[in-house]
């Protein structure tokens, strides 16, 4: 075992790393860009629809940016963005050096990357899918769509390996890894809402990788399983679809949650108000959105029972989630409230995730669900608990986090300035959708005729989304400005209360020199009430070991990548190479370098105690 690390290049440090804090910067990174890139797609969007029978894009462009932009923004930026903090910040909130696997915790990063990287092949190969992000059977079958489908099938298969993945570590990471003292009561509200979001992701992303599996077979080699006139059931894909499309919802807003639980009591200096109430109803909203999926399905004609049961069930989570909205509300009463930037995205989340809550109340009810169904009021809906719900909470989480990330604050100025135009374009964009949808305009359709009504506030609608696309280039500018110019801060710049802000300064490697006694739900805040401002150690300083760095989760991806496109293969006329080769190759590069992991002997390395206290020093 050695006690020194090798220099390494940049790339190649990057590449191999399994560093938590690291593989947290990358999805960041990469969550990012496609963020912009399906953002980009839905102001074409909006662009298209600004006039009546506009010709900005086609008919066949439009459905695959509709298609494209739903399936990015939910499987490759939101998650990823999401997952960057669970990376970076929850093992620090727990008092951990790693998670618990961090080799598969690199592999789930680079499935992830690979997987969407597959998927955005597509626009190469003869166009993206086309099929809505739902990829309904028929419209997803051979008969109706093309080649881009399949990149949709093997580009989401294998991202979703990486997804399951990550979400195992993380279960395994929360249940074994807590320091001494941090009991599950005593976890912070992010850890609580990662942790149950892992739960979700494990029972709802396996029924989608068989939906998958059974869509691609149908595709490549005829299998029928959603052709009625072979046997098929095109209602079969709507139920599996959707036992993991509802909770995916949850699985993304309930680490929102978790980060407004977090912005909220450190700027209104209180401790948040009601957490067991506020866990508990963490429990009872994943429970009860895993069980109302058809809700999404009332028009399909289930029969007025079902429809009742579903109606009735969804509703219900409007209580848990009352509860949550309260206790934010109780927890700024009396606070000494600051509205920085971080703040600002918090608070303004509460108001506009309940409103997506009671227009969420409004599509629960099956009669009326079928007045709303299809039109844009679901859009408006949909957008309010996604943009308005768990994208306010990540700008949220990035300014409050940010510090501790990259050592330097985002410039407060420009952040209250992209604040407003963000916030602005946001509700110009949604809340008059709401009209258009009430006022009958279908949705995912790519024109409308004038002279009914529509013109004014689709116009207004796309000028919203000019606001926020200004508002992200402010926030593009704010973080090269800070880089260069940004306050650099120490390692607890807002006078926080939760254990990621007690680590050292610059973030060493291994977190915590020693591992951190726990004592009260707010650590960090109760050693500055009752001791003397540092957590007390629960072990001896000693040297610390960690894992080493390992480039096999890299090219373990690049095997599943490879496979992927050889079963895409099947469907290309003429292709270069016999699909079986390509898709069989990419799977032995994949097990050989499982094989190589298994045989080969690595034992990690050690820092020495003189290493640890000369950067502790520093």
């Amino acid at each position: 075992m050695s006690t020194t690390t090798k220099s390494k290049s940049v790339l190649w440090d990057w590449l191999t790393t399994v560093d938590h804090k690291k593989i947290g910067v990358m999805y960041l990174i990469a969550g990012t860009l496609f963020f912009v890139k399906a953002g980009v797609m839905a102001l074409f969007m909006r662009i298209q629809l600004m006039y009546p029978e506009m010709n900005f894009l086609s008919g066949q462009t439009f459905n695959e940016f509709i298609t494209m932009h739903g399936t990015i923004m939910l499987f490759l930026a939101a998650t990823p963005l999401l997952f960057a903090f669970m990376n970076f910040i929850v093992p620090l909130q727990i008092g951990a050096r790693d998670v618990a696997f961090p080799f598969v915790n690199a592999l789930g990063f680079w499935i992830f990357f690979f997987g969407g990287f597959l998927l955005s092949l597509s626009w190469f190969f003869g166009g993206g899918p086309d099929a809505g992000w739902t990829a309904y059977v028929p419209l997803s079958s051979r008969d109706y769509a093309g080649l881009g489908l399949d990149f949709y099938v093997l580009g989401l298969q294998v991202s979703g390996i990486g997804t399951l993945v990550s979400a195992i570590n993380f279960l395994v990471t929360i249940v074994n890894m807590r320091a001494p003292g941090m009991t599950m009561m005593r976890l912070p509200l992010f850890v609580w809402t990662t942790f149950i979001s892992s739960t979700l992701i494990l029972f709802a992303f396996t029924p989608l990788a068989a939906g998958l599996a059974l869509l691609m077979l149908d595709r490549l080699f005829e299998a029928q399983y959603f052709i009625t006139d072979m046997g098929g059931n095109v209602v079969l894909w709507q139920h599996i679809f959707w036992i993991f499309g509802h909770p995916e919802v949850y699985i993304l807003v309930l680490p929102a949650f978790g980060i407004i639980s977090e912005v909220i009591p450190a700027f209104s200096r209180k401790r948040l108000f009601g957490y067991t109430a506020m866990v508990f109803a963490t429990m009872l909203i994943a429970f009860l959105g895993f069980m109302v999926w058809a809700h999404h399905m009332f028009t399909v004609g289930m029969g007025p029972i079902a429809n009742s049961i579903f109606a009735i069930a969804t509703m219900t989570i409007a209580v848990p989630t009352g509860i949550k909205v309260f206790n934010w509300l109780f927890t700024m009463w009396g606070g000494k409230i600051t509205f920085n930037t971080a703040m600002l995205f918090a608070s303004s989340f509460v108001p506009t995730f309940v409103l997506g809550g009671v227009t969420g109340v409004m599509l629960a009810m099956a009669p009326v669900d079928h007045l709303y169904h299809d039109t844009y009021f679901v859009v408006a809906h949909f957008h309010y608990i996604i943009v308005g719900g768990i994208v306010l909470a990540l700008f949220a989480g990035v300014f409050y986090w940010y510090p501790k990330m990259f050592g330097h604050k985002l410039n407060e100025g420009l952040g209250k300035l992209f604040f407003w135009v963000f916030f602005i374009g946001f509700h110009l964009t949604f809340f008059v959708q709401h009209l258009l949808g009430l006022m009958g305009m279908p949705r995912r359709v790519y024109t409308f005729l004038g002279d009914q009504g529509l013109d004014t506030f689709n116009f207004i609608s796309t000028i919203g989304t000019f606001f926020m696309s200004a508002a992200i280039i402010i926030l593009v500018i704010n973080v090269i400005y800070s880089a260069f110019k940004g306050e650099r801060v120490g390692a607890d710049p807002w006078d926080a209360r939760t254990l990621e802000w007690a680590t050292a300064h610059p973030l060493p490697e291994y977190n915590f020199a020693q591992t951190p006694q726990v004592r009260s739900l707010d650590p960090l805040f109760y050693e500055k009430i009752h001791g003397d401002g540092k957590m007390k150690p629960a072990e001896p300083l000693q040297d610390i070991h960690m894992p080493n760095g390992s480039i096999l989760p890299f090219i373990m991806s690049v095997g599943l990548f490879i496979s992927g496109f050889g079963f895409i293969m099947f469907n290309m006329e003429n292709p270069i190479l016999p699909p079986i080769v390509v898709a069989v190759g990419g799977l032995a590069i994949t097990f050989i370098c499982m094989i190589v992991r298994s045989v080969k002997e690595d034992h990690g390395y050690h820092i020495p105690v003189e290493e640890i206290k000369a950067k502790e020093v520093n």
